[in-house]
């Protein structure tokens, strides 16, 4: 069957400090690239075909440090789609390019952008804004913070992207890694397990943690 990997990033440096990061471009922690090691051992033995990630570097270094234990000893090489001379000049057609494993950075993939939350302290924020206000605007399906996005327009961009993008490879046969983000990747476990905005609020996705699925024949089946 076809394997479907969505893994949260590992804990970023702003995690660690419990700042709301959304779009800021903030790099893994110790602790993380540790997380990012101890994922792509859970799934080494799990075939990847082609990889997709969020153009934020946390996803993306968690997508490369996974690579790097994994059991096919393949290599990435981003395609770097629609960045001009960078995608042309970076095309390689000799011998080595075999092993590799094709990935693509999406924006769409990208975390929940926290608006005027971003860079601060979450606790902090709970005694300026109050707890009541913090958590709806954390936890609401369809309220965003100040200026940011809430889950419902993280999904309204990684639904269809997936089903755009990601689906069709699965149904060709091919298995694919998503190096992204708590909301991003809740949105898509929120199709794929036919889950309600009250119910997607509930699903916590921990740092560094697989979370697989199988396909077959047009259907998905969770299985860890």
């Amino acid at each position: 069957m076809t394997k479907l990997i969505l893994l949260r990033h590992g804990e970023s440096e702003w995690n660690r400090k419990n700042l709301f990061t959304g779009w800021v471009d903030i790099p893994l922690s110790e602790k993380g690239v540790k997380e990012a090691f101890e994922a792509g051992r859970q799934i080494a033995h799990l075939p990847v075909d082609f990889i997709y990630t969020s153009t934020l570097i946390r996803g993306i270094m968690t997508a490369m440090l996974v690579m790097v234990v994994h059991e096919s000893k393949k290599v990435p090489i981003i395609l770097h789609s629609g960045e001009g001379k960078l995608e042309e000049w970076s095309k390689c057609d000799s011998e080595a390019a075999k092993g590799l494993v094709p990935t693509i950075k999406a924006s769409e993939l990208n975390e929940r952008m926290y608006g005027d939350l971003q860079g601060l302290n979450k606790d902090e924020t709970k005694k300026k804004y109050g707890e009541e206000q913090v958590q709806i605007w954390r936890r609401s399906y369809e309220t965003p913070p100040p200026n940011g996005e809430s889950l419902k327009m993280t999904a309204a961009r990684s639904i269809p992207y997936f089903e755009r993008e990601i689906r069709p490879k699965l149904g060709a046969g091919q298995n694919v890694l998503v190096a992204a983000h708590g909301n991003s990747l809740r949105s898509i476990i929120m199709k794929l397990d036919r889950l309600s905005g009250d119910e997607v609020m509930q699903l916590e996705l921990p740092t560094g943690l697989p979370v697989v699925y199988e396909f077959e024949k047009g259907r998905c089946q969770k299985i860890s």
